[in-house]
């Protein structure tokens, strides 16, 4: 087993003021994001956007660097230029070398943004997602129906982008019924940039739409389908036929559907080795309670991040309820391939609390499952669990 290294307290984080800096600027890039209006880029900025300029700019002139001249000009830094070669005072891990937080190609927030703006400690806007899953779960409760629960979250993973017969369709569901005016919320019309000749067009790997580019081709938002080459199109939704259409809010298609889709994925994996999955059991207490034939319970939760380190320092023990004897989390397997040394990061930075809550690739909890169903059949089995070391 090779040594771990003590992760960095919380205060040894903030030690680090580009850490601040980072958040704000990331959190301003999406707030630009989701005005979808050239408007942003005039004076007077928006109130994020001209505290993100104004702290840059100190930033650098502390450290004798030459400044953004401009919020532009600084969104042509998000562009063009990797974080890691930014004027900031980081920790090691925070970031990796070829880590933007627009993506070059076409300009949109990357998954890397998004986390830095939604997930780290002390964003106003982390929660989004965490308060839409924890609003369904009570509302689901209170009618006393873990049935709507598990249909809701299907719904997220499956169906990121509605048709306006989809959305009568998801509005008249009684399964959905508790949830109703949740999902009216969660589901936004859809704007035009999205649109290409009078068509939309949804990425047939992931589902969430695809942005039109000025050569012609097309961008995915999902690092995976990105990662896989040429986005594949489904089938153009002709806008005059489909009605208004709506998709989730950015937080929630980042958050719950990304990982969603590899939950599923390794829910079919383990239903075709013939275990028991119940997914999002217990309202959603972790993502898959896995059975073997002997009784022994596997709790899973799927983390689908970017950043190894942010990660790390959400690591948390999984809930006890439902019961389980052995708990991980899971990580789908491109982002390990993505960045190296993934895994090492991530337990770097993992608090003291969770010291003991491996992190595996999807791959490896697929095979573990089927070395340990070996195991149990030819009467091999042992007591002792699954490491990360």
């Amino acid at each position: 087993m090779s040594p771990t290294l003590p992760p960095l307290a919380p205060e040894e984080w903030a030690a680090h003021s580009g850490i601040t800096l980072l958040r704000t600027i990331a959190t301003a890039v999406i707030d630009l994001a989701d005005l979808d209006s050239l408007e942003s880029f005039v004076l007077p900025y928006p109130a994020e956007a001209q505290r993100a300029l104004d702290r840059t700019v100190l930033r650098c002139l502390l450290r004798g660097a030459e400044p953004p001249r401009s919020l532009p000009d600084l969104l042509s830094w998000c562009r063009e230029r990797p974080v890691a070669d930014w004027p900031l005072h980081l920790p090691e891990d925070a970031v990796a070398p070829d880590h933007f937080l627009l993506d070059p190609v076409s300009g949109a927030p990357t998954e890397l943004c998004h986390e830095w703006a939604l997930k780290t400690r002390d964003s106003a806007g982390r929660q989004y997602d965490r308060l839409v899953v924890h609003s369904a779960m009570q509302l689901c409760r209170q009618a006393g129906a873990p049935e709507s629960y598990t249909a809701f979250r299907r719904l997220l993973v499956e169906q990121p982008v509605l048709t306006a017969n989809d959305y009568f369709r998801v509005a008249t569901d009684h399964l959905l019924e508790p949830v109703r005016d949740l999902v009216e919320q969660i589901y936004e019309p859809v704007p035009d940039g999205y649109l290409d000749r009078g068509c939309y067009t949804t990425c047939r790997r992931c589902l969430t739409l695809l942005t039109p580019l000025a050569d012609g081709g097309w961008w995915c938002e999902r690092d995976q389908c990105r990662k896989q080459g040429t986005p594949v199109p489904g089938p153009a939704l002709v806008a005059q036929k489909t009605g208004q259409l709506h998709q989730l809010a950015r937080p929630l298609r980042q958050f719950v559907t990304g990982p969603g889709r590899a939950e599923l994925d390794l829910e079919a994996g383990l239903r075709s080795l013939r275990l028991q999955v119940e997914m999002w059991p217990g309202f959603d207490a972790y993502d898959l309670r896995i059975t073997f034939p002997d009784g022994h319970v596997w709790a899973v939760d799927v983390k689908d991040w970017a950043n190894p380190a942010l990660l790390g320092r959400e690591a948390a023990p999984v809930r006890p309820e439902p019961p389980y004897d052995e708990a991980f989390w899971v990580v789908p397997r491109h982002r390990v391939d993505a960045r190296p040394g993934y895994l090492a990061v991530y337990r770097r930075n993992r608090p003291e609390g969770a010291r003991r809550l491996p992190l595996l690739t999807d791959r490896e909890l697929l095979k573990a499952a089927k070395r340990r169903l070996r195991d149990v059949t030819h009467g091999l089995i042992s007591e002792k669990g699954i490491s990360d070391a």
